[in-house]
């Protein structure tokens, strides 16, 4: 015998409406450009009424601005749960790249190739995008401690290096704009791996090391 489905409350129902205008936000920002992000097109794509979109978000900046915090969020968690199970079973650096690289090129920093223009010349909306940034630096800085702990490395030093990978991803995936070649890629990142491997490799042991990841703040 089939039993009805209980029904969701008020609250549910609102925050799931949220969430598909969130989600949708971010879909269009990648698919078609922040610029081309239209209020109507979104709600559109979330499937609700223009009424419902502006019953949750006072203005397109509080939209976008809430959506970039939700996608952040969203990969700050997936990022703090890889970082423990990477301690659990001590992990390699080689892991650790290719998670990013996995992560940062799937749409994450095609997305905030998108706002980051905004956010140089529009200051309140840098403002309020500023605590969800630290979050995200914050849940990397514990995989780079947890990985000088698995290496036994000054905690600064590999913070630099992977940092420096970082930065490097972020190039590289800029290039993807341009430059549609995968194994191009492939060769670079088998590359640094192993450039990051030696370096690990050659730092000087630092036995007992206490290593202090940076505060996150809190949401």
């Amino acid at each position: 015998m089939l039993h009805p489905r209980p029904r969701r409350s008020q609250k549910e129902r609102s925050d799931a409406t949220r969430t598909r205008l969130l989600n949708a936000t971010v879909d269009l920002m990648f698919g078609k450009g922040l610029a081309h992000t239209a209020t109507n097109d979104v709600a559109e794509a979330a499937g609700v009424s223009r009424g419902a979109l502006t019953h949750h978000f006072e203005s397109r900046e509080d939209l976008v601005s809430s959506a970039i915090e939700h996608m952040l969020h969203g990969v700050i968690d997936e990022l703090r749960t890889f970082t423990d199970a990477f301690a659990a079973r001590e992990g390699s650096s080689d892991e650790i790249i290719d998670y990013l690289w996995s992560m940062m090129s799937n749409r994450l920093f095609y997305v905030t190739l998108e706002y980051l223009p905004e956010a140089r010349h529009n200051d309140l909306f840098r403002e309020r995008l500023l605590p969800v940034v630290s979050q995200w630096h914050g849940a990397l800085d514990r995989i780079w401690t947890s990985l000088a702990a698995r290496y036994q490395a000054d905690p600064e030093k590999v913070r630099a290096l992977m940092n420096g990978t970082l930065c490097l991803m972020r190039g590289m995936i800029a290039q993807t704009i341009v430059r549609d070649d995968p194994p191009y890629y492939d060769r670079l990142l088998a590359f640094w791996k192993q450039s990051v491997a030696m370096q690990l490799a050659g730092m000087d042991k630092v036995q007992g090391a206490s290593v202090h990841p940076m505060r996150e703040r809190s949401r």
